[in-house]
């Protein structure tokens, strides 16, 4: 990981002031924790599931970051289990599993965002405050009766789609990179 690209982030305004980071591997779990501080907030690591439930509860995150790849138990378990006592607290899922079935799953069991690792800096900050103000508005707005539901993801390449959720679960192909995806569900 390139200790320089987390170390010269701009400023970016970040809607939460506690993440639960649920990270086995020191190293990245450093650099993230060293650049969400550098930007005003708090953040809690565990180090498996046992670690992420106690301080979930005890400390109760405005966000969660959750590996897959965990001592003990599978991040979906620990995702699922999570929702399941606050489906209020988003959860971004930061995997070096680059799988649409990951994606898949993630989204089923709640997860409301999705990276691979490695992820720049900048591109970690904009999805978790993306994800944040969606979440606030789904929890504290509810559905605009006005506004037609849109289901929100991106391409492996980056690029953001924005589409009607009547097309969730159908097939296109990215006109950036030519990448076949499927809209999601939900908005990852």
């Amino acid at each position: 990981m390139d200790v320089n690209r987390w170390s010269s982030l701009g400023t970016v305004e970040i809607p939460v002031k506690l993440v639960l980071l649920v990270e086995d591997d020191p190293e990245p779990a450093a650099h993230i924790k060293q650049a969400l501080e550098r930007h005003n907030v708090s953040v809690r690591v565990a180090k498996d599931g046992g670690q992420a439930q106690a301080s979930f509860i005890m400390h109760k995150p405005d966000f969660v970051i959750l590996d897959l790849i965990l001592p003990g138990e599978s991040g979906f378990e620990i995702c699922e289990r999570l929702k399941h006592a606050d489906d209020t607290v988003p959860v971004l899922v930061l995997s070096a599993i680059d799988m649409e079935d990951s994606r898949e799953l993630a989204s089923r069991v709640g997860a409301d965002g999705y990276l691979c690792k490695p992820v720049a800096p900048d591109q970690l900050l904009a999805t978790i405050k993306d994800i944040a103000e969606t979440v606030w508005q789904r929890t504290h707005l509810g559905k605009l009766e006005a506004e037609p539901e849109r289901v929100r993801f991106n391409c492996v390449c980056g690029k953001k789609f924005k589409v009607s959720a009547a097309h969730r679960g159908k097939s296109m192909t990215c006109p950036q990179c030519g990448e076949p995806l499927t809209v999601p569900k939900r908005t990852v």
